[in-house]
């Protein structure tokens, strides 16, 4: 994917460029500079019809899609272009081509106007504006940017690994709006409490209803597999009746169903607490959270890269010995992104970064996830 990286960081010089001479570029020039070259650079030969197929029609009588991208001699991709500068939330681009899809038979949808990339799952049994799995502006995040088109690539499209990242994030999407449904209004439902009271049975129902309804409660997903990056961004925690302090476990979520924002499973900034500023990688190793020789995982531009635990609290990465997380985390990006990448890039919160197995609990989280563990055990 080299190519795909290369080619966007040509597409930014070449956005600005554009957009420095204060006038329409239009449609057919955004194709030719910003959109036809991401297309190639994901595999895709755009000199064989067969394969990219343009001003497509299923048949003759319909209107057109800018491209279809054919495997096996089906159409498995849609993709509606816009001239830079068209704002793409008006809803007629993605419901006409979204509609368009689904009498197709084609599942895939990506919108764009050079700048921006959106990509819709036509068959989702949810409502248009649910149909949206990620956006992304490639200026502003050149690395989201990479992540979401490399799963528009020939080859992942092939494997249909894009169905996969959409399954989960669609599950999460649902279980997080039906979570937020129990905490969204003033009076917390019957059988919240009632359940709470079990767990907490020392306290009156009185006290619990109270409780709750100072509660501003929040969700964290984690994100599935390498390189998903949902674009939309997460919305505010929903606003308690009465102030209060966010818990150490916040992160985002939707203030609303209504609002059809789906949450983010991209790694989220974790609010980190005093108590867990003062654990360090060392206590977290005394505490037997992460053991010498343990392996600790980062995806990052869609690889996923390993690094092993030395018995000193050291990081190993590709031979090299780091001191700590947030130093093995910069040395991957460097890898990738080579060394005249900015500092500004570069910067890295290990962290966050560096994810393992939980040796208690079994599943993999981040190293921030697993202190902030170590600290609630502790209280």
């Amino acid at each position: 994917m080299d190519d795909l990286l290369d080619t966007l960081k040509k597409c930014v010089d070449r956005l600005g460029r554009y957009r420095s001479l204060g006038r329409r570029v239009g449609e057919q020039n955004t194709k030719a500079g910003l959109i036809e070259p991401v297309i190639a650079a994901l595999g895709w030969d755009v000199l064989e019809p067969d394969e990219v197929h343009r001003e497509y029609r299923r048949r003759t009588t319909d209107n057109p899609v800018d491209y279809a991208l054919i495997l096996m001699r089906m159409p498995r991709l849609f993709i509606e272009a816009k001239a830079i500068g068209e704002n793409l939330d008006d809803p007629r681009w993605a419901n006409q081509t979204i509609s368009y899809a689904a009498v197709a038979g084609v599942e895939w949808v990506a919108l764009t106007n050079g700048a921006e990339w959106r990509v819709y799952n036509a068959h989702a049994p949810v409502p248009v504006e649910h149909k949206l799995f990620r956006t992304v502006g490639i200026a502003d995040d050149i690395d989201a940017a990479f992540e979401l088109l490399s799963l528009l690539s020939k080859d992942n499209m092939r494997d249909n690994r894009i169905q996969e990242l959409w399954r989960s994030f669609f599950v999460d999407r649902e279980v997080n709006l039906g979570l937020n449904d129990l905490f969204a209004s003033g009076e917390p439902p019957r059988d919240l409490i009632d359940l709470l009271a079990k767990r907490v049975p020392k306290l009156p129902h009185a006290d619990l209803r109270a409780s709750l309804q100072r509660v501003r409660a929040t969700f964290d997903f984690p994100r599935a597999g390498v390189a998903p990056a949902i674009s939309a961004p997460p919305a505010a925690p929903v606003p308690a009746p009465r102030p209060a302090e966010p818990s150490s476990a916040e992160s985002s979520i939707p203030k609303s169903r209504a609002s059809g924002q789906p949450p983010s499973t991209r790694s989220r900034k974790i609010a980190v607490s005093e108590d867990e500023r003062h654990v360090g990688f060392e206590e977290m190793m005394a505490a037997g959270r992460v053991a010498p020789g343990a392996t600790l995982h980062g995806d990052y531009m869609g690889q996923r890269h390993t690094a092993t635990v030395l018995a000193s609290g050291q990081i190993r990465y590709q031979e090299k010995v780091y001191p700590s997380l947030s130093a093995a985390g910069r040395a991957v990006k460097a890898h990738v992104r080579g060394r005249h990448t900015p500092e500004s890039t570069l910067s890295t919160d290990g962290w966050d970064f560096w994810r393992t197995t939980d040796p208690v609990c079994g599943d993999e989280v981040s190293l921030k996830a697993l202190r902030r563990r170590v600290v609630q055990r502790d209280q």
